[in-house]
């Protein structure tokens, strides 16, 4: 159908449908925390801690949107409901944004906005991410660098949306955030109109078959080695002892993350599916050895990935506080906008997704390229790099004091080499070791770990110096923004180090894929 050089074109309809649908997350998010403390005026801890539960939660949802979608719906429809769900959130949004001077409805409808998007984000995040595999044949040398351009489609909508929604909503006048979520609303619509209009034309297999129509489980028959390892019987009493597991642990697991984080159900919730979910695929009676060890790696960088996100992911929270109280935003005489600085991040990946691929090939020819687990350190390793360059800006400045632009800068094109070394990587990752009856959940389960970072990033968000507030971690307390920076440096250049010395026994884990 394609040449080998190309792509299949279904790969730029999931890059234009991704690009719409991304700016509509982005430019939400933008300005949600700069809405919670000016518009609705929470206190700093407070609106980290629901901005940390939100993006928390948005993706934790692709793990049931998942399951979802290869037992019943099948990409197509759950794409499609999940863009509805997201749109009726942002909608929402809007409408809270237009009554702040009555604050319980103002509240409520805010609460109901995120709740859409969350369950939305859920439909949505998982299957356009799985169906960009399948457009491929198993062994494809074309995945990893298909996974770069999706990769690309999603920053190039992270880049234009905090430019027009921080551009109508962050005015200086708090009654203007609405329009910055109406704008948001108003492009996930053509998200539907994107997909719906031109699924059948281009989402077809290598062989020519629609994809996405049916639930992936239905498609891919166990062996009959599989079928044979158990008879009916067995397999219900498996069954049973699997669930009444998962519920003795989902208990314990629960009972000790409540007694740590007390009330905050959204954490206790998250943290505890993020070890009880992924025992209930190794439970599965179908997975073969090499499966199951593929599975492991997935679940072993994942885990180190969390580190690599909740500091990634200041972002949104701390770095766009930072942006607008403490750096010199003044350009000739203009004052940009804090929200615009979240488009430094997707502007450069725009432009390294050119050149990192361009230099893993360079070092594919001389042998040379590192491993997937490689990567991913490689990656943790450049994020604190980027905390350790912004620190160096921040460091002995007096409160008040506003550091230039160039530090801040600097941080998210360092996080963005990071960030090209590990996302793309590891969602091509966990397609090639995934069976394909499990594509859309294991998915999910690769963006539980994300759920679990950002909500421990919204944690960590909290430990933001602020006046009259102490703030400590571990012992160790954090009174500037050098403090504050530090912990990003030590945790990711630990977790750095770690899984560098873990990458060797993984790859062999991973018996030959690449």
């Amino acid at each position: 159908m394609n040449s080998l050089k190309g792509h299949p074109k279904g790969l730029y309809l999931i890059f234009a449908t991704s690009t719409a649908e991304r700016f509509s997350y982005y430019g939400m998010r933008a300005i949600f925390i700069l809405f919670l403390t000016q518009a609705l005026l929470f206190d700093k801890e407070l609106a980290t801690s629901i901005y940390g539960s939100y993006t928390g939660l948005v993706y934790l949802t692709p793990l049931i949107g998942g399951y979802i979608a290869d037992k019943y719906w099948g990409i197509r429809r759950s794409i499609r409901w999940g863009a509805v769900m997201m749109g009726l959130g942002q909608f929402l949004l809007f409408l809270s944004a237009s009554m702040l001077h009555t604050p319980g409805w103002a509240h409520g409808l805010m609460y109901g906005g995120l709740t859409l998007l969350i369950l939305g984000n859920g439909c949505f995040k998982p299957t356009v991410s799985s169906l960009v595999g399948q457009l491929y044949t198993p062994g494809d040398k074309r995945i990893d660098s298909a996974y770069t351009i999706f990769y690309m489609g999603v920053n190039v909508g992270a880049f234009i949306a905090p430019l027009a929604c921080g551009y109508f909503g962050e005015t200086g006048n708090p009654d203007d955030f609405k329009w910055g979520f109406l704008l948001a609303a108003v492009v996930i619509l053509l998200t539907i109109v994107i997909f719906e209009t031109q699924k059948s034309k281009y989402l077809l297999s290598p062989d020519g078959k629609q994809l996405g129509v049916l639930p992936d489980a239905r498609q891919q028959a166990l062996s009959a080695e599989q079928a044979k390892s158990a008879s009916a019987g067995e397999q219900g009493s498996r069954k049973w002892r699997n669930l009444g597991i998962l519920a003795a642990l989902a208990l314990v697991f629960g009972t000790l993350f409540y007694l740590w984080l007390g009330n905050d159900w959204v954490s206790v919730g998250i943290f505890t599916a993020c070890l009880v979910f992924p025992i209930s695929i190794l439970l599965d009676s179908s997975l073969t050895k090499i499966e199951r060890e593929r599975i492991f790696v997935i679940y072993i960088i994942a885990f180190f990935v969390i580190f690599f996100w909740a500091a990634y992911e200041q972002a949104g929270a701390s770095l766009t506080l930072f942006a607008a109280e403490q750096t010199d935003r003044v350009i000739w005489g203009w004052e940009m906008p804090a929200s615009w600085i979240q488009s430094f991040n997707p502007l450069f990946v725009v432009l390294l997704a050119y050149i990192m691929p361009a230099f893993w090939a360079f070092l594919n020819k001389r042998n040379r390229e590192p491993s997937s687990p490689a990567k991913q350190a490689i990656g943790l390793l450049l994020l604190s790099l980027g905390y350790l360059f912004i620190c160096f800006g921040v460091k002995d400045v007096q409160a008040g004091t506003k550091v230039n632009l160039m530090w801040l800068t600097g941080l998210y094109f360092i996080h963005t080499m990071g960030e090209i070394a590990l996302s793309p990587i590891g969602l091509s990752m966990v397609n090639k070791l995934t069976p394909l009856r499990f594509a859309s959940l294991m998915m999910g389960l690769w963006y539980l770990s994300m759920a679990t970072a950002n909500k421990f990033a919204g944690m960590l968000g909290g430990l933001y110096p602020e006046a009259g507030k102490e703030k400590i971690l571990l012992g160790f307390r954090i009174e500037t923004m050098y403090d504050f920076f530090m912990i990003f440096v030590i945790m990711s250049g630990i977790a750095a180090l770690i899984l560098f010395l873990l990458s060797k026994k993984l790859r062999q884990m991973m018996h030959g894929v690449e």
